[in-house]
């Protein structure tokens, strides 16, 4: 009789997106998977969070992040390279996991944030932003752009997205 294997099942959480800012910092807290399903509600919060005249800082908590996908690493770098040319400085981030830093550098996000393997502060209020959804044509904008962002950022980037970028281009 063969030896019984035990089954064991990994829960993935559903992606969400926490925010907190005061007299202008701000933090953004991704936590669960996070899939392109939020990129509305991502990039809307953003480009609302930089048209903020008192905005001075942003920094990205991702220990809770389980899993982020291309179009969310998309967003972020887009963040990142629109604070840099608008405000002069590289964001935070910040990553517990392991595999998750591992995907950051291989982005190349080493270039675009300040990235920290450590926690933030977590004990920062943090407020849910209501899922905002898109249309199939907005989301299919936003995750060209996305992509777009991440092949910007270096070569290895670009043979990885091409094939994917002409795909949704055609579509």
């Amino acid at each position: 009789m063969p030896p019984c294997l035990s089954a064991s099942v990994v829960t993935v959480n559903e992606g969400k997106i926490l925010a907190a800012g005061k007299d202008g910092a701000y933090v953004l807290r991704l936590e669960g998977d996070v899939r392109l399903t939020l990129c509305t509600t991502i990039d809307e919060y953003l480009q609302a969070m930089l048209e903020d005249p008192a905005f001075v800082s942003v920094a990205i908590d991702l220990c809770a992040a389980e899993g982020i996908d291309s179009t969310t690493l998309g967003l972020l770098a887009k963040l990142a390279l629109q604070v840099r040319e608008r405000f002069g400085f590289a964001p935070a981030i910040y990553s517990c996991e392991p595999g998750i830093n591992r995907l950051l550098k291989s982005m190349g996000f080493q270039r675009i944030f300040e990235l920290h393997e450590t926690a933030c502060d977590g004990e920062t209020p943090a407020n849910l932003i209501p899922m905002k959804p898109g249309s199939e044509g907005e989301v299919r904008d936003k995750v060209i752009e996305a992509h777009r962002v991440l092949m910007s950022l270096s070569e290895e980037n670009r043979s990885k997205f091409k094939d994917l970028l002409a795909a949704l281009e055609c579509g």
